[in-house]
């Protein structure tokens, strides 16, 4: 599932994101979605979360597990 839908990211969902630094070469960072920073209901790059681990990026996959 892309994370391009505000609706389908709950906090506590575990993601793969990319970061800014990252956008150039695409490099997905994995981890658990403490707050959803995008306030629209969709975004086409993705929509925009904070880790737990204080990385900010936009949502490339949600990872079911």
């Amino acid at each position: 599932m892309s994370g391009t839908q505000r609706s389908q990211i709950k906090p506590g969902l575990k993601v793969a994101i990319v970061l800014k630094k990252d956008q150039r070469t695409g490099k997905l960072t994995e981890g658990i979605v403490k707050d959803i920073l995008t306030k629209s209901a969709t975004h086409p790059h993705g929509i925009k979360v904070r880790l737990e681990s204080g990385a900010v990026g936009r949502v490339k996959q949600i990872i079911a597990d």
